[in-house]
């Protein structure tokens, strides 16, 4: 199910995925409008191919995709795209605005439910992404205890924010599959790991191959397939995880050339949906 939620970046939608049931191994995810695809198709859009399919209820995940909020390099780069050049950027942190738009969301996901269906949230491993993550899907104010870790430290990239808490929150994962586009712009490359694990304490990063950002190039760019392909590769290690309801805090590049490989079996009605950010 693909429904955009009428909101200021962080834009959030929420997504379902089917596994064949035929397949014996986890086979590429496809994405409907839901899981009984609705048969309002003109006697024109069946003879066009396009028709409506039927997934097993209990095969589906459904995803909630999340598009950080505002960084400081869409500030400049939204007005001259050459901004995001530039090394003042490198691992871009949340603005003030961005900081807003996310405890605007962080109110809707509570006043909705979503918090506590969530069961894993799951993170580019990029300040601005983890900065969302935590402050959207994170615990309340952090208070000293010995048990309990903080999501993120106080002040962590210098967002003059209070330390979140870990307690009652899912748990977070950071994946380096959901990063942003790859290679010459220095908003997206990371820091160590090492680093964000100070600023991140209770943040997963087991997942990570090397402490230094090994994947982003200063003189190569991933093509649009390329990171399409990687978009896929994601989708499919999402089968091998036993969550139901994920979020998944990323970018908009990633989410644009991702879904954009979806739906091409659909009714262009649908495909144009499920690729809408």
């Amino acid at each position: 199910m693909l429904t955009a939620i009428n909101l200021t970046s962080p834009t959030c939608c929420s997504i379902s995925l089917f596994s064949s049931p035929s397949s014996k191994s986890p086979s590429p995810p496809r994405a409907r409008v839901s899981a009984l695809c609705r048969s309002s198709l003109s006697v024109a859009d069946m003879d066009s191919g396009a028709g409506p399919s039927l997934f097993p209820l209990h095969r589906c995940k459904t995803l909630h995709l999340v598009r950080h909020a505002q960084g400081i390099h869409n500030v400049d780069g939204d007005k001259n795209y050459k901004a995001y050049l530039s090394p003042e950027f490198f691992d871009a942190q949340l603005t003030h605005l961005g900081w807003q738009q996310v405890d605007n969301l962080r109110k809707h996901v509570h006043a909705c439910g979503l918090a506590k269906r969530v069961e894993l949230v799951i993170t580019s491993p990029l300040l601005r992404t983890m900065q969302t993550a935590v402050g959207v899907f994170g615990g309340e104010g952090y208070k000293d205890r010995m048990d309990v870790l903080p999501l993120m430290v106080a002040n962590a990239g210098e967002c003059n924010r209070s330390a979140i808490s870990s307690l009652d929150s899912p748990p977070f994962l950071a994946v380096e599959l959901c990063r942003e586009h790859l290679g010459v712009h220095p908003c997206d490359k990371r820091r160590s790991i090492s680093d964000y694990q100070f600023l991140f304490p209770a943040i997963d990063f087991s997942l990570a191959k090397s402490d230094e950002d090994i994947l982003w190039k200063a003189n190569v760019r991933e093509t649009k397939e390329e990171v399409a392909a990687r978009g896929l590769k994601f989708m499919n290690w999402l089968w091998t995880r036993k969550e139901k309801e994920i979020a998944i805090v990323t970018h908009s590049g990633f989410l644009f050339h991702t879904l954009n490989a979806f739906g091409n079996d659909c009714h262009p009605l649908v495909k144009t949906e499920i690729c809408k950010q």
